[in-house]
């Protein structure tokens, strides 16, 4: 009997082991072929960048579907095309078209992705699913990127608060919890304790530290050392811009005053521009309607007005 343990655990550990290696390998591989693909579209290795526009410039057809029972497809025919679920939130569906456009990078066949949700109730192990989330991982969060956020803010990421992971991710297009798991598993920045301890603030607890109230509608922050020209959002959305931020129509509407800035609301569709009297800061905030469904070229469009 202890002879047959022995053996049991030699071939766990073994098992362990091996899979260890192997994700190490497609890690690798995932974060070779991010800055090869940043590299071949012009994207430099540390700034944000829109997944939309890029998968545009591989002319893979990116749609929002409004269909809640998965989180993205990847089809290939006669032309790539990637369906995205307009019921997941924001955030999310920027990381699942990288995703999807992973299978695309590395000549996958069709792929149906299944909510976050469901498939984390799965723990056999997916060499393709892994290989590509790691790939939309560094594309999102490059290495030098995530790091330069940090230093270019004075924050030391080492003992970083949840405020500052938060602001982070915003400039970034990605989750909370997305960034966390990326500086802890890919980026080696962040030790399993600290993981554990800012995973456990949840993001509503965040908005209502950052804004002194109670919110239910999704925040972005984009401060003065926001790396790129555009901001996305979506109808609803509040956006803590730096002081002195001037919108120059109605699709965003300043709310109020804020230690850290001025608080707009995002309320309709299209694309206004917002400067700092005084300063060189200026972006374009890019408004799309709430759970848009279409093609992803036309998310900004503004409706028409009623007669």
């Amino acid at each position: 009997l202890n002879a047959k343990w022995r053996r049991k655990t030699v071939t766990n550990k073994t098992t362990y082991f091996n899979m260890k290696r192997e994700k190490q390998t497609l890690a690798q591989e995932a974060m070779h072929k991010s800055i090869e693909v940043r590299t071949q579209t012009g994207f430099d290795l540390k700034s944000p960048i829109c997944i939309y526009g890029l998968c545009d410039q591989l002319n893979v057809k990116v749609r929002f579907v409004d269909i809640s029972s998965m989180e993205g497809i990847y089809y290939k025919e006669e032309k790539p095309l990637i369906f995205l679920s307009a019921l997941r939130p924001f955030p999310r569906r920027a990381f699942t078209c990288a995703h999807e456009l992973g299978h695309h990078i590395f000549g996958h066949g069709l792929r149906v992705d299944e909510l976050i949700e469901d498939s984390e109730k799965s723990k056999d192990f997916n060499p393709d699913e892994f290989l590509v989330n790691c790939f939309a991982g560094f594309l999102l969060m490059p290495t030098l990127g995530v790091r330069k956020t940090f230093v270019d803010r004075g924050w030391d990421f080492t003992c970083a608060t949840p405020i500052q992971i938060f602001t982070i991710a915003c400039n970034f297009g990605v989750g909370y919890e997305t960034l966390i798991n990326h500086m802890t598993y890919a980026l080696k920045m962040l030790d399993s304790t600290q993981a554990s301890s800012l995973i456990k603030v949840k993001p509503k607890t965040i908005r209502q530290q950052i804004l002194g109230y109670p919110s239910s509608e999704p925040l972005i922050i984009a401060d003065e050392h926001w790396s790129i020209p555009t901001i996305d959002a979506e109808v609803g959305s509040q956006l803590l811009l730096p002081s002195n931020a001037e919108a120059a129509n109605q699709t965003i509407t300043f709310q109020q005053e804020h230690p850290n800035g001025r608080l707009f609301r995002a309320n309709r569709p299209g694309i206004v521009r917002v400067c700092c009297r005084n300063t060189n800061w200026a972006v374009l905030v890019r408004v799309s309607r709430h759970q848009f469904v279409g093609l992803s070229q036309y998310r900004h469009l503004e409706e028409p007005e009623d007669d």
